[in-house]
């Protein structure tokens, strides 16, 4: 069923379902108009700890905290009716145990209304997953480029080239047999996508990866174009709301100096016309 027909937010399980089905549709929110905006077209809405870098200036998702999260997600969370949304576990608030995973991300169910949450990693984030499942936490994995790993990695290059193909199915593997519902694949050569799609029961949702992936994720603010000064490769803008914005302001301002705004339609009268008395 596509999101525009559906009147209730799907479950985790009906995520799953969908895999090899009609594609799967999400994008990053963060705040409660873009939710809106976005509730009637998308499957699954993730609140993605990209937030840090898109709203809050940060260098990198690793500052982002679990207060943060909570705050973006609740924010979200008033503004959707028919799409599930999903939230991300930040940096360092799953990785040390099964049991810091498991407290942090009950919090974040709780606290947002989430019907999801999403952690970075494959056969070494297995064993958490499975933990957090059995619990009663629905997991979205992520493997392939995982930002929080950033350093690690050697910065935001593609991920699975060569011989590392074989370790990228193996981290997919391992997240589906541990029962996550979806697994998405960031920055991975088209390829490998179609590979993992159909080696893994779950659904594959892609962001620079491949239009054979179960799904598609993109950041909004990037599809949106509200950004001027960076794309990355696998983003295709639908409109380029930042140069509008930029254009709009620069108007406003200009009319500001010019005491052309507010004109005598923006201000009010000493008395009131006499067809309102």
């Amino acid at each position: 069923m596509s999101a525009t027909a559906r009147k209730t937010a799907p479950l985790p399980d009906d995520i799953r379902a969908r895999k090899g089905g009609e594609p799967l549709v999400s994008l990053t929110a963060y705040t409660t108009p873009m939710a809106q905006l976005m509730d009637a077209h998308c499957d699954f809405v993730l609140v993605g700890d990209s937030v840090g870098m898109v709203l809050h200036g940060l260098e990198s998702t690793l500052g982002v905290t679990m207060e943060m999260m909570i705050l973006h997600g609740q924010a979200v969370k008033r503004g959707l009716s028919r799409a599930m949304m999903v939230v991300d576990m930040p940096f360092a608030s799953y990785e040390e145990s099964p049991a810091q995973a498991y407290r942090n991300a009950a919090r974040l169910m709780a606290e947002t209304g989430a019907g999801a949450v999403k952690l970075e990693g494959g056969v070494a984030m297995a064993e958490t997953i499975a933990f957090l499942v059995a619990r009663g936490v629905p997991v979205m994995a992520h493997i392939g480029l995982t930002p929080q790993s950033i350093n690690t990695l050697g910065g935001y290059k593609v991920q699975g080239r060569g011989v590392a193909a074989d370790r990228l199915l193996a981290d997919a593997e391992a997240v589906a047999a541990a029962g996550a519902f979806a697994v998405v694949l960031e920055k991975v050569p088209e390829t490998l996508a179609d590979r993992v799609t159909g080696a893994i029961p779950i659904p594959t949702i892609g962001i620079g990866a491949s239009a054979g992936c179960d799904g598609q994720i993109l950041v909004v603010d990037d599809m949106l174009g509200l950004f001027t000064a960076f794309k990355p490769k696998f983003v295709k803008r639908y409109a380029t709301l930042g140069e509008q914005a930029e254009a709009a302001i620069a108007d406003y301002s200009t009319e500001v100096r010019e005491r052309r705004f507010p004109a005598p339609e923006h201000v009010f009268a000493d008395t009131l016309p006499e067809s309102k008395k």
